[in-house]
């Protein structure tokens, strides 16, 4: 029964009578949606519709709590703090809250947790002051992501760079297409609408060592289709330019990647 904390995550908290109102005009997914046992997964993009973080968010008591990268917790406090205006609400980082995983048989634990959106497998996400008994490693656990093909925030995307589709987000339950108006929302819907996606991420097999994230990842004529992005033992992401072939050899500095279509992905035309 695999759990285990994340220490590269951090819990924001967003409190007010406009907590849900406020989120709601500037993240891609339906904030009204989040409820105690239940989470969504969303981004906070430029007005231009490029990344910048994405989180997960979670209905507590009186607040909503957002699980992000710890390293971008700060930014994203001071970025959407810059919105408020005259909206009640008031953000501040929760140090007293540690982020923990859990997948496979592992049991949800009691208190603020919830199924990680994503996909059926992901397991559960749970923002607790005491966490549960670990018996697992965040290496196990970015094992586990990596082989569902699930990417992880600024380790697979670039700020003010990545569009949400190259991601995923649209297959695993990030963006609401019927919600209205949020920050960036043009270019996500026009990228969807118009079959405008060029490139996106897919989980690779790596044979051979691992690749530095920017490598480029060539086809064996030498063309360059794209470059890796996270990796471990084995597994990997990597942002490559559609269409791709699932199984077909691709060299990737002293490695070679062989890139798989998993069951959430809509088969790339």
């Amino acid at each position: 029964m695999p759990q285990t904390s994340l220490p590269d995550r951090a819990v924001i908290a967003v409190t007010g009578e406009d907590r849900v109102a406020f989120l709601q005009g500037l993240v891609s997914n339906d904030v009204a949606q989040a409820a105690p046992g239940h989470a969504i997964w969303a981004a906070l993009l430029t007005p231009q519709g490029k990344w910048l973080a994405d989180f997960f968010v979670f209905a507590g008591d009186a607040r909503l709590l957002l699980d992000v990268e710890a390293a971008q917790a700060a930014m994203l406090v001071q970025k959407l703090s810059r919105f408020r205006l005259r909206s009640k609400v008031a953000l501040a980082e929760a140090p007293e809250l540690s982020v923990s995983a859990g997948w496979g048989d592992a049991p949800m634990p009691p208190g603020t947790a919830a199924r990680d959106p994503r996909h059926p497998q992901a397991g559960w996400r749970a923002l607790l002051a005491e966490p549960p008994p670990a018996d697992a490693t965040p290496a196990d656990y970015d094992r586990h992501r990596l082989a569902l093909g699930l990417p992880a925030g600024s380790q697979d995307m670039e700020s003010e760079k990545s569009v949400l589709l190259e991601a995923g987000f649209d297959e695993l339950a990030g963006v609401s297409w019927s919600k209205g108006c949020y920050m960036g929302q043009e270019l996500t819907a026009r990228t969807k609408y118009r079959g405008l996606l060029k490139k996106r991420l897919f989980p690779v097999t790596v044979e051979g060592p691992l690749p530095p994230r920017g490598t480029p990842v060539l086809r064996e004529d030498g063309a360059e289709l794209g470059e890796m992005r996270s990796g471990r033992d084995g597994l990997g992401l990597a942002l490559l330019r559609l269409p791709v072939e699932a199984g077909q050899a691709l060299r990737c500095g002293e490695a070679m990647l062989r890139p798989a279509v998993p069951d959430w992905m809509n088969q790339p035309g």
